[in-house]
């Protein structure tokens, strides 16, 4: 979740450098990239069975490639902040979804602390405001929910493939389906290719590739193989909280004290979700 939270900071900064096609496409075959050493040294299995190709296809097309297109302009019209609120309906989204496909079983616990910890997020983005970076915050909104409808596919998608796919499986075809769809949307109308290339925003493209596209997509479904999503998906709330204190720490915005006790709520409905029940 801070891998996370780091990207929606990174992201609307390289964006005033190039065009979200390129960067997507760049960090799809970033992450391929970093894959091909384990792939080598045989740390990535799966047992394939008939009919799984339409289930890795759904899972590909749904993240990155929806997800990342939904995002990309989300954060052309909203700020990142407001971005990373939206996140929060994430959880409720893999809870239900959860229950109705995978028959997961969830308890008034978890509900309570999805609950509580979604209130936690709506004040935190109370004091919210549209700015300079936030040209159509309702339009921008309206396609990072739409983002969100696409994460909890995948991730439900990933949790019914886990028992025969490894997560660097998973996520190495994710990047693989990634550098396609990109690949091709860069050929047409609709992209362009850096005319000049700047050696910090590159920098952090190559970040959002190691670190997000590889790090953080491996280790959360790593993290959905072993528990159940709903569980899992409480921490998505968490997003918003580390956005706003990577905000204080690199970007010298100002953090309130009201701020301090909303992420306190958000930890508190996470803790909860994750306590055993008696």
């Amino acid at each position: 979740m801070l891998l996370w939270a780091s990207s929606f900071i990174v992201l609307k900064y390289v964006f005033v450098f190039y065009h979200p096609l390129a960067v997507l496409f760049a960090r799809m075959v970033i992450a391929s990239l970093c894959l091909l050493p384990l792939l080598m040294g045989g740390r990535v299995r799966w047992r394939y069975q008939a009919g799984d190709w339409r289930w890795l296809l759904a899972m590909g097309l749904a993240e990155p490639c929806l997800y990342f297109l939904f995002e990309a302009n989300a954060l052309t019209y909203t700020s990142a902040s407001q971005a990373g609120v939206i996140t929060a309906t994430l959880p409720m989204l893999m809870a239900i979804g959860a229950s109705l496909f995978l028959r997961e079983k969830q308890g008034r616990q978890v509900w309570l602390g999805i609950v509580l910890s979604f209130a936690g997020v709506i004040w935190l983005s109370a004091g919210s405001r549209a700015g300079p970076g936030a040209s159509d915050p309702v339009l921008g909104n309206a396609l990072e929910f739409c983002a969100m409808i696409c994460a909890s596919g995948y991730v439900l998608i990933a949790k019914r493939l886990s028992p025969r796919y490894s997560p660097l499986a998973i996520t190495g075809i994710q990047t693989l389906i990634g550098c396609a769809w990109f690949g091709l949307l860069l050929l047409t109308p609709w992209g362009r290719w850096p005319d000049n290339y700047h050696w910090l925003p590159s920098l952090w493209v190559l970040y959002l590739g190691a670190a997000i596209t590889l790090g953080a997509y491996g280790l959360y479904t790593w993290a959905v193989s072993r528990i159940p999503v709903a569980r899992a998906g409480a921490f998505i709330n968490l997003i918003p909280v580390f956005t706003v204190l990577l905000a204080w720490l690199l970007l010298d915005e100002r953090f309130l004290p009201w701020q301090g006790l909303a992420g306190m709520l958000v930890f508190a409905g996470v803790w909860l979700s994750q306590r055993k029940q008696a």
